[in-house]
This record gives C-alpha cells, structure tokens and sequence, in this order.
C-alpha cells in the first residue's frame, strides 16, 4: 500500500499577524452607522420630526424648575433657573457671579413643529430663546436654533430640580 504524501504551502506568519492585527483593530468599526441609520430614526425623531406621536411635548414631564450655571463672556457664570408652567408660561432667572443684580423675564413660550424644542417670547438676539426639552433636561441653544457643541457644551444643560 502506498501512502499518500501532500506538501503544504510555506505559511509566512508575518502576513497572518498583519491580517489578524486588522481585524482586531477595525472590528469596533464594525459597529458604527451613519447618523441618519435606521438604528438612531427613533433617537432623531424629536430633532426631525418624524414621530410626531412620540415627542417631548408629550412624552416627557417637562413642566417644572430647571436650573445650572451657564458659562458667561465676561465672568464665571450665570446661575439660571427657568420655570416651566402647563399653562405654557416661564420665568427665567438670571444672576450674574460676582455682579449686583439678578434680571427675571417671564412670558409665554412655544413648541416647534417637532415638539422636542421650546421658544421663550424674548428678543433671540438679546439671549438665547431656544432649548431642547429632554427627560429633566432643558439643554440651550445658539441663537441659530442649533446644538451647542464642544468642550463646554455639557454647560448648556440645565437640569429639572425635584425640589418644590
């Protein structure tokens, strides 16, 4: 009987290193989509106003007091706190860090088409009027409507107190 010899090809361990080294370092890519994926159409829905059943307006508990430190041009801050009435009203509070005075607006406010932003009735090119209404969150917005982003964008937000 005879036995049957195969040769095998050389395996060159350099090239299998270098593939798996790519794989590993792309495989958490592997995960990532576009920003207008189907995955994120219900995180995007109060932005686009595509689910207009489901949104802040009516989904989330917005009335109430919100409060944070905003950063400010010219010193430390603004302490802000905005009072958020069913009835569609505020009031807003403004104090200065390390200034005299506090300045109060108050007045009626709006939803956009999407249900997800609120407009307070104050001259837009004076302060911002505009805040994205999320769950115990009020997050401010440029003067164009637009997220705030960068380094201090997380000092936008302001946050609902539970505190009567």
């Amino acid at each position: 009987m005879k036995k049957a010899i195969y040769k095998t090809a050389p395996v060159n361990f350099k090239v299998i290193g270098a593939v798996l080294t790519a794989a590993i370092l792309l495989m958490p890519l592997a995960g990532c989509r576009p920003k207008n994926s189907q995955t994120n159409a219900g995180i995007d829905a109060g932005r686009n106003g595509i689910d207009a059943a489901h949104n802040s307006r009516n989904s989330v508990n917005w009335e109430g007091v919100y409060t944070g430190t905003i950063p400010a041009a010219d010193g430390p801050g603004i302490n802000v706190r905005i009072t958020l009435n069913t009835d569609e009203t505020y009031e807003m509070t403004s104090d200065y860090i390390d200034r005299d005075g506090v300045f109060t607006e108050s007045g009626k406010f709006s939803w956009d088409e999407s249900g997800g932003i609120i407009i307070l009735d104050v001259d837009p090119q004076k302060q911002p009027s505009k805040y994205r209404v999320g769950e115990n969150t009020l997050m401010q917005l440029d003067l164009e409507g637009n997220e705030i982003t960068g380094m201090f964008a997380d000092n936008y937000i302001l946050h609902k107190s539970m505190l009567p």
